[in-house]
């Protein structure tokens, strides 16, 4: 697929030889009463916040697709399913001109052309992008992968659960965090809440 797909709720075919953008506007899904209420007090699920997911098992983008979609409804996913892609984006190089610049990546370790390492340290040696956080979302519990995350300055490196219900829980928890605790850069946060 060599495109740029724009859809609502609709998962790219993988694997695909090249780059797949995915630009979601997420539902509100039901969720518990207590979780319903504090979002009604924090408007999390309201706050736009572009993402750019970097992971190319299509398992795994399903997984962030459905949690985001209880956790975080109002944001806009880019799906990247390999570094050298993820570069492209995040650079707004050729066909990605008008890429939206994420307000936080989701990157895995484990990826085609371009590791998550190799996208993590180019990033962060980029003085245009070092400032866009980056959440490491991999299989990986290897102390040395964590390590390695971190000396790159990962700004946080989370194992991927299993099962969409603690998923779900993980991306709620990053959601709260991203959007009603942390300061994100170039007003991020505080200038894109509806």
């Amino acid at each position: 697929m060599t495109k740029t797909e724009e859809t609502s709720l609709a998962i790219p075919e993988m694997p695909v030889s090249d780059r797949v953008v995915v630009q979601l506007r997420l539902p509100m899904a039901n969720g518990p009463e207590a979780l319903a209420e504090d979002r009604k007090k924090q408007d999390i699920g309201f706050t736009l916040m572009d993402i750019l997911l970097v992971d190319d098992n299509p398992g795994d983008v399903r997984m962030v697709v459905e949690a985001l979609k209880e956790a975080l409804p109002a944001a806009r996913l880019s799906v990247a399913i390999d570094g050298v892609e993820a570069l492209r984006f995040l650079r707004r190089e050729g066909r990605y001109y008008k890429a939206p610049r994420p307000d936080l990546i989701f990157l895995d370790l484990r990826l085609p052309k371009l590791s998550g390492f190799d996208v993590l340290a180019e990033v962060k040696q980029d003085a245009a992008l070092a400032n866009i956080p980056i959440v490491v979302q991999t299989s990986s519990e290897a102390p040395a992968d964590v390590h390695k995350a971190y000396s790159l300055h990962a700004n946080c490196y989370i194992t991927k659960p299993c099962d969409l219900e603690e998923f779900s829980r993980t991306m709620r928890v990053l959601a709260e965090f991203w959007v009603t605790i942390a300061k994100l850069p170039d007003g991020g946060n505080d200038a894109r809440t509806n």
